[in-house]
């Protein structure tokens, strides 16, 4: 993806947050010389990998399949590990209309998503094989809003804003909105998106990015090389 495109997104995400009423927090609007000159009080937030993060999923178009995302905190694997401390994640994410978030699944991440504004977040389901593999002729179990919902194979959940669907490891899934663009909420256990995310198809999870200006603000796969 261009810089150009990045800043545009990160411009207009901002726009739709501060619509439907949520702020970010003020590292977001920190500049990449502001992060290097606070990367040793920054270090949770770089080391969680907190902050922006926009991927086309290294296919290239972005409109068709591609996701806004914005960490607003996470824990640690380790945490998680020993089962004490911040075990937890949250997510801001905007899914534009008929925008592809593809089949994916998580080995460890449990998450609730939320339509928090906008369209109708449309959610298609798919069980796993004995190994957790996808299986594409399994259904499984989930819960909306604390209802159990037994989903059929390839079942797609339709959210209104204010609704939620509950996702457990194994529970396969792909998004997109359905009408218009959906600002959706995420919280989760720890999140690693470096990690974490095992893809039906062999598709990358962070974007190349092509430097064509400067960056607006670091996205969460910048960190490494702006910050080292």
């Amino acid at each position: 993806m261009k810089r150009s495109r990045i800043n545009d997104i990160m411009r207009a995400a901002d726009d739709m947050i501060r619509g439907y009423g949520f702020s970010l927090p003020p590292f977001a609007y920190w500049t990449p010389q502001d992060f290097q000159r606070r990367a040793r009080t920054a270090a949770h937030v770089i080391d969680a990998r907190c902050g922006w993060d926009i991927t086309d999923y290294g296919a290239g178009d972005f409109d068709r399949m591609g996701l806004f995302l914005f960490t607003l905190r996470n824990g640690l694997l380790a945490d998680l590990q020993r089962g004490g401390g911040m075990c937890y994640a949250e997510k801001l994410l905007i899914s534009r209309q008929d925008q592809l978030s593809p089949m994916h699944t998580h080995i460890l991440k449990a998450e609730d998503i939320i339509n928090r504004g906008g369209a109708t977040l449309v959610v298609e389901l798919y069980g796993s094989d004995d190994r957790g593999g996808f299986a594409g002729d399994r259904g499984g179990t989930v819960w909306c809003d604390g209802l159990r919902i037994d989903y059929a194979p390839g079942q797609k959940l339709r959210l209104a804003p204010g609704e939620s669907v509950t996702l457990r490891p194994g529970d396969w899934h792909a998004f997109w909105g359905e009408g218009g663009d959906v600002l959706i909420g995420e919280v989760s256990t720890v999140n690693d998106d470096e990690t974490d995310n095992i893809f039906h198809e062999p598709i990358g999870r962070f974007s190349t990015v092509d430097e064509d200006e400067p960056p607006l603000h670091l996205l969460v796969s910048d960190y490494a090389r702006w910050l080292a």
